[in-house]
């Protein structure tokens, strides 16, 4: 969007950028005073690397033994794969997903959004705001140690309980659910179209939808068990009639007298869809430099305190003023005298840094790294 990553904006707005040289010593000892104000800091880095420059989860805690200490690796903080490089396709693999993932003839695929970056952080946030409750009563932070590895061995519970109990190592299946028959897409006349038969009520339903009411009860189909067992005749029947009518009006059809599905749509069509504008899951902002741009909007709805967005994705320090030196304490006056490009901000909050030393803390792309504070 413009010169900037649609990814950046869509994932950062409503956030405050500052950025600190940890290149440079005085810029973590920046970061260890930031940290005495804060309390929550989230980390990404591979295990180990912030201790190496002196900003481990022990160090922010002697500076601030309030603090929830965050951090986000591949494999967790100890372990034999502790040290090994973890990206979203990796983990996916790794920890089984994609095994189970994909077409029946053993065509295996990744997942078609990144879902174990987005499931790791989701735990992170359970784990912080547990640890936020216990420091209420406690008086203390902690450390929050999450791994893609663990968040999705977690995530995929049934999965695992499923080989747990049975002893069966599941192969991939396309759309379809090793559990429930029919519960898969199915092609029509004109797109696929997504059924689930969750209960014998609905299976039911379903078969008097598509006028095959003498399949409710036949020996082989008339409990969910015999269904598993004979899906291989069962589903290409199904596929058979489902071939015969568009999608739209199937839908139309079994929606109408309350049974799941729906047509199987692209994300142009999401983005257009009236219940999505009713949710306010598309909202535009407006930023500096991209324009006018649509975002994904707050997922949680509250009655007291509805979410609502802050602002457009910040550029590159652009926090590195009077929004820092809030954090640290820094009077309005001295706040004012903060450079729009963050040249006077290592000198300024706070008294905390010699003059000499600003030079470095000029916003080299190669040197900096973001991270978020979040304040009380």
């Amino acid at each position: 969007m413009g010169d900037e990553s649609s990814y950046y904006l869509g994932l950062n707005h409503s956030k405050k950028g500052i950025a600190i040289n940890l290149k440079d010593r005085e810029g973590v000892e920046l970061c260890l005073r930031l940290m005495e104000k804060v309390d929550v800091v989230v980390e990404n880095f591979r295990p180990g690397a912030l201790d190496r420059i002196g900003l481990s989860y022990q160090q922010a805690c002697a500076c601030n033994p309030r603090l929830v200490y965050c951090s986000i690796s591949g494999y967790g903080q100890n372990g034999p794969a502790r040290d090994q490089s973890a990206m979203d396709l990796i983990l996916e693999a790794s920890c089984g997903l994609i095994s189970v993932t994909g077409t029946r003839d053993g065509q295996q695929v990744r997942c078609g959004h990144s879902v174990a970056d987005i499931t790791a952080g989701m735990f992170s946030v359970i784990g912080i705001l547990l640890a936020l409750r216990s420091r209420d009563w406690s008086g203390v932070g902690q450390w929050v140690d999450v791994s893609m590895f663990d968040s999705m061995i977690s995530a995929m519970s049934a999965n695992f309980m499923n080989y747990l109990g049975s002893g069966r190592v599941p192969r991939p299946l396309g759309t379809a659910f090793d559990q429930i028959v029919p519960y898969c897409t199915s092609p029509t006349k004109d797109r696929a179209i997504s059924i689930a038969a969750g209960s014998e009520k609905l299976w039911g339903v379903l078969c008097r939808v598509l006028e095959r009411s003498e399949l409710i009860n036949h020996p082989d189909y008339a409990t969910n068990a015999l269904r598993v067992a004979h899906r291989g005749v069962l589903e290409p029947m199904l596929a058979e009639i489902f071939l015969h009518d568009t999608a739209e009006n199937w839908f139309r059809r079994l929606n109408g007298v309350g049974f799941p599905c729906s047509p199987v749509r692209t994300l142009d069509e999401v983005v257009d869809d009236a219940q999505a504008a009713i949710r306010d899951m598309f909202p535009v902002i407006e930023h500096p430099t991209a324009g006018r741009v649509k975002v994904t909007g707050p997922p949680i709805k509250f009655s007291a305190t509805p979410g609502k967005l802050q602002g457009a994705a910040p550029l590159l320090g652009q926090h590195n003023s009077a929004d820092a030196g809030g954090v640290v304490g820094v009077g309005s006056q001295e706040a004012g005298r903060f450079g729009s490009d963050g040249r006077d901000f290592a000198v300024t909050v706070a008294g905390l840094l010699d003059s000499r030393c600003v030079k470095r803390f000029l916003l080299d792309k190669q040197a900096v790294m973001s991270t978020q504070l979040f304040c009380k």
